[in-house]
Formats: C-alpha cells, sequence, structure tokens
C-alpha cells in the first residue's frame, strides 16, 4: 500500500485514515492523522474519513445498481465517471450539462472502446 500512496500522493500532503496498521508507515513524509473507530469516534475537528468512505459508496452503488459488473480493462473509465460525479455533486445540473457539452471532444466508437 505504501509504494501506491508514494506514487498517486505528493510528499507533504495531509492524510486522514483509520488506525490501519499499513497506514502507520505513511507519517514520514506526509501530515498523516488517524481517526479510531474502535472507539466510535468519526470526527476529530478537521479529522475524518467519511468523504472517502462516501466516495466508496456511490461508487460501489453505482457500480451494483447500474453497471452491475466491471471489467479490468475499463476500470480507469468507471473510476474517472464516478469520481467526476462525487467531485460534482454540489453543482446545479444546469452546470454539469454545460460542464459535459464544454468535455466532450469526439465520440467514442464502439470498435475502439472493445479494441
Amino acid at each position: 500500500m505504501v509504494p501506491f500512496v508514494k506514487q498517486y500522493v505528493n510528499i507533504g500532503a495531509k492524510l486522514y485514515t483509520d488506525e490501519y496498521r499499513s497506514y502507520r508507515k505513511l507519517g514520514g513524509e506526509y501530515g498523516h492523522e488517524t481517526i479510531n473507530h474502535t472507539l466510535k469516534l468519526y470526527v476529530n475537528g478537521d479529522i475524518h474519513t467519511n468523504t472517502i468512505e462516501n466516495f466508496w459508496s456511490v461508487l460501489k452503488r453505482g457500480i451494483y445498481g447500474i453497471y452491475h459488473s466491471v471489467s479490468e480493462k475499463h476500470l480507469e473509465r468507471y473510476l474517472n465517471e464516478f469520481s467526476g460525479r462525487f467531485n460534482e455533486r454540489k453543482a446545479s445540473e444546469q452546470a454539469k450539462f454545460e460542464k459535459f457539452l464544454t468535455q466532450s471532444e469526439k465520440r467514442l466508437k464502439y470498435k475502439n472502446l472493445i479494441a
């Protein structure tokens, strides 16, 4: 897990996690704070994992409810879709639609999708 975090998270970033043992190795290069769920403590000031847990919940519901399953080949596309949905969750429907139109560059042909 530590190599993955080091690959994708900038050194010095603030990390808020639960107290899973593997996360202990992250403290040196990151601002690492933990929240102790075993004590039924879920928020301590700015320290919480609620946002990321909410994201995973939305992603899992989307996969189970909309797509039913995903292939490893297209996993990145599904993650991009749901991270975009999550990041825009507070925007108005009009703003979401306008952003969609401005970011639509070209159509994805089926033969390219399955290639």
